[in-house]
């Protein structure tokens, strides 16, 4: 959707909010992002500080997940925004400004190893946070069948009209059973170079989190390291791995996991997210008028291809996406 429309009922709301919160000064009211939902930013400034507003039309969006787990996690030391006041009801939060710099636009061969260190210390914290003290659901089997029947329905029919195969039924089983054996913690469940902003101080900052689940340990770092919008080659993503490993363990997770269980773990989370983001950049585009996600489909389609090849249990999906010729054209 576009930032400003005309007869934006919203955005009149919007200025006539923010004049009750700042009663007696001057703002200035700007476009700051978009993203995948009806959720849209606006970057306020008065004097020299700056704030980020939060859009959420109360007929799309829900701001209590985003205001329960962003105060869950700012009490617990995460680096995530600081609500300054909120309007409920309409739908309108005003944020601390991250500014910017998210990592996409920052990473290259020189800060890549320092910011995914960052990025890995910081999701460390969240996984050490007590899934006990907040009331988040629970990734378990029923959503992620959900979730990748997002795979048949919007990549395979919708978008290539290809016949949904029979095996994927044992594929989602065994992606299903690695990620319950895992250990479960909070899990951000977007943790990626898009979400993640280069901040002066305690960098980085982390947005996009109301979607948090309880789930599988290795699903964040999957998609911070195999990201749909930036890749690496594979010996840097295992020299991460390792340091996400060793770090975990020093803090006392994962303190019996081997690096070779761990690495299949995350290799199979990786592909079932990566299943399941085929589908929603489908449906993105062919729902929600969304096209520029589709842009990022082949590197998507080449995890799931890389992955599936790599084990055995996944030999007929392997196959299948070497033998279809729409897909491999794509």
């Amino acid at each position: 959707m576009s930032y400003i429309v005309k007869d934006d009922t919203r955005l009149d709301e919007i200025r006539h909010w923010l004049k009750t919160v700042f009663p007696s000064t001057q703002y200035t009211l700007e476009p700051a992002s978009n993203d995948a939902s009806f959720r849209r930013y606006f970057r306020v400034t008065v004097a020299a500080k700056t704030w980020i507003l939060m859009d959420a039309p109360p007929i799309q969006e829900d701001t209590r997940p985003f205001i329960d787990i962003g105060t869950f996690l700012y009490e617990h030391g995460i680096h995530v925004p600081k609500i300054y006041a909120r309007k409920t009801e309409a739908g309108f939060l005003l944020l601390s400004d991250f500014g910017h710099s998210p990592y996409l636009d920052e990473l290259n061969e020189h800060s890549a190893d320092s910011l995914y260190k960052a990025a890995i210390d910081s999701l460390i914290k969240i996984q050490l946070c007590p899934t006990q003290s907040i009331n988040l659901p629970i990734y378990d089997s029923a959503l992620l069948k959900q979730e990748m029947n997002l795979f048949p329905d919007w990549f395979l029919d919708k978008h290539l009209n290809i016949a949904i195969p029979e095996f994927l039924e044992t594929t989602f089983n065994h992606l299903i059973s690695n990620a319950l054996m895992q250990p479960q913690v909070v899990v951000h469940r977007d943790y990626h170079s898009r979400n993640l902003m280069h901040t002066i101080e305690n960098s980085p900052g982390i947005i996009d989190f109301q979607d948090a689940v309880i789930g599988a340990i290795s699903y964040d770092l999957v998609s911070l390291l195999r990201d749909c919008y930036i890749s690496w080659p594979e010996d840097k993503i295992n020299q991460w791995i390792q340091y996400y490993l060793s770090t975990a363990q020093q803090q006392g997770l994962l303190t019996d996991i081997s690096i070779a269980q761990f690495t299949q773990w995350f290799d199979w989370m990786g592909l079932q997210r990566h299943i399941k983001v085929l589908g929603i950049f489908c449906r993105l585009n062919y729902r929600d008028g969304k096209a520029n996600y589709m842009n990022d489909i082949p590197l998507t389609l080449e995890y799931v291809r890389k992955i599936s090849a790599k084990y055995p249990e996944f030999s007929e999906l392997s196959y299948f996406l070497q033998q279809q010729p729409q897909i491999v054209a794509i």
